[in-house]
């Protein structure tokens, strides 16, 4: 891989973090935004040159432009974003706060989005370049507890796989990373709604007893941090441009398994589907 430069998101910690270590031990330069930047400082000493910091509230939509701008002026071409802060949500959706309702979509749908509009005059500016969403198996999926996740990230890809094909006659790339369940800090950083009494005795209270009993629900996953790290950098220089990679064998199992139980369902519908169809004209 030539020397790239990339934008990254939610750098403070977990794949982002390591995507970033990874970056700078090959060379590449990285422009890496996090709520507290300062715990990028070991890395910043070791490669003055080739990182780059700032504060970023992705939710902060003026921060965000402003950030980006400054970035891209400071750097010159950005050759990857990488839109990679968000959070889980736990919790039945009566369970849910309003707060923490809105702060799913304000993280993990509304700031990519933003993101992506805030850099693509500058990306078709320049010839090109890619923008890497991190998403989930469970934008294919969902699960009791986890209403609001799943529909945040359900819709940001409803989102991605829309501006496409809005955005690749200009040269630029969009995959979307669906990983599995990665052994990060992720299960610990969950907000967690307070329980109900009435759910005790049912799937959401059971993901309730897990946290408990658990903590960190990521920390025994199957995938491998630094794996995945190397697979999303790796992705940039596929062709043609993948629209999702899917990471981790449970990641793979899980989606095909989605994918594959609603084609079934729509065909089991076909009949009714193409009942209500005026008739076809005589002849034809």
């Amino acid at each position: 891989m030539t020397a790239q430069t990339w934008f990254v998101t939610g750098a403070s910690a977990g794949i982002g973090r390591t995507v970033v270590e990874q970056l700078l031990a090959a060379g590449h330069r990285v422009a890496a935004t996090a709520r507290k930047p300062e715990v990028l400082d070991d890395l910043k000493k070791q490669h003055p040159d080739l990182l780059w910091t700032a504060v970023l509230d992705v939710t902060d939509t003026a921060a965000l432009r402003a950030v980006v701008a400054r970035a891209f002026a400071e750097l010159g071409r950005i050759d990857v974003v990488f839109s990679n802060a968000g959070r889980g949500a736990v919790g039945a959706a009566e369970e849910l706060s309003d707060a923490a309702i809105d702060e799913q979509i304000a993280l993990n749908m509304t700031a990519p989005i933003q993101l992506f509009r805030a850099v693509v005059p500058r990306l078709r500016g320049q010839g090109g370049g890619r923008f890497l969403q991190m998403s989930t198996m469970g934008a294919h999926i969902s699960g009791p507890g986890a209403s609001m996740y799943h529909a945040s990230k359900w819709g940001v890809e409803g989102f991605f796989e829309s501006v496409v094909g809005e955005v690749a006659p200009f040269g630029i790339g969009v995959t979307m990373i669906e990983p599995g369940v990665i052994r990060t800090g992720f299960g610990a950083a969950l907000s967690v709604a307070d329980p109900l009494p009435v759910y005790a005795d049912t799937p959401v209270g059971q993901v309730h007893q897990a946290l408990r009993a658990l903590g960190n629900l990521t920390a025994t996953a199957p995938g491998d941090p630094v794996k995945v790290a190397a697979a999303i950098i790796a992705s940039v220089d596929t062709a043609p441009v993948p629209r999702r990679v899917a990471l981790g064998s449970d990641a793979h199992t899980a989606i095909r398994a989605a994918l594959t139980g609603r084609l079934e369902e729509v065909d089991a519908g076909e009949a009714l589907a193409r009942s209500i169809d005026y008739p076809a004209p005589a002849g034809r």
